[in-house]
């Protein structure tokens, strides 16, 4: 539990935790939204926190950090991306198709049984990365639709990927998320922006109802590892076991007890 203290005490805005908790604060939730896509909103509504969206038992359920929709009807869905991930298999990186999935079952949880297609409303599903995924540089790289026949064409249909790239250096970005990206990047507090963000982080860490939160939620992640690892090692005991691998060799690559592979080894007999 120590160690658990001292890691939440030196969480950042960086942390899905803590993004999370400071993006639930309308006033900054509103100011990024604004600075970014230079538009006004007169408020937000927050569809909910850590959106757990499971459309089919049979597809993969994601969990999503902060979904609002404004006052006229546009929703946002807003990550923090701190690892360029790629699948160990193919090696490929997994930001582009994530954010193709993201985008559809935001759709499919938007649109209501029964209801037309163009009553879909305008989204937006924007991840703040702490790298430049295209290696060009930009602060922003936004997506949407259009022709490869004919550039000026653009399908019209409201949906709108952008990747931050809080390691730019060139593109048209305002001055607060210019001291955004400095506060996310190096905790450099350049703004009355950043200044709010990094006092609302010192009062979490102050709450202990957050605290114990952060607690109860890093021991049930751990559970969840655990729990997991345990299922990949006896997975991995029962394909040495088809292999004719000895018990002991067994125990060294798994960790698992000597006792407990030769009760998997009797259930195969």
């Amino acid at each position: 539990m120590q160690d658990l203290a001292k890691k939440f005490e030196n969480l950042t805005i960086q942390s899905d935790f803590i993004f999370k908790k400071v993006m639930s604060r309308k006033r900054i939730c509103i100011h990024l939204l604004e600075e970014l896509l230079q538009i006004k909103i007169a408020d937000i509504n927050y569809i909910e926190v850590e959106k757990s969206l499971e459309p089919d038992y049979t597809s993969r359920g994601i969990r999503l950090d902060i979904i609002v929709e404004d006052d006229k009807n546009t929703h946002y869905n807003l990550e923090m991306q701190v690892k360029n991930n790629k699948n160990p298999h193919t090696k490929a990186f997994v930001l582009p198709k994530r954010s193709r999935y993201y985008q559809a079952l935001l759709d499919i949880d938007l649109l209501q049984q029964g209801q037309e297609y163009d009553l879909l409303p305008p989204t937006y599903v924007i991840f703040i990365c702490v790298f430049d995924f295209f290696a060009k540089g930009n602060y922003v790289y936004t997506f949407k639709k259009r022709c490869l026949e004919n550039l000026e064409l653009e399908l019209q249909d409201e949906a709108t990927t952008m990747l931050l790239n809080t390691k730019g250096t060139h593109g048209d970005i305002s001055k607060d998320i210019k001291s955004f990206y400095d506060y996310v990047n190096n905790h450099i507090v350049n703004s009355d922006f950043t200044k709010q963000i990094d006092d609302e982080i010192s009062y979490l860490k102050l709450d202990t109802k957050v605290r114990r939160e952060y607690m109860l939620m890093e021991a049930r992640l751990l559970d969840e590892r655990r729990e997991g690892e345990a299922k990949a090692n006896i997975a991995t005991a029962k394909r040495l076991i088809s292999m004719g691998l000895s018990v002991q060799d067994i125990a060294k690559a798994t960790t698992l007890p000597i006792e407990k592979i030769e009760e998997l080894k009797a259930e195969q007999v």
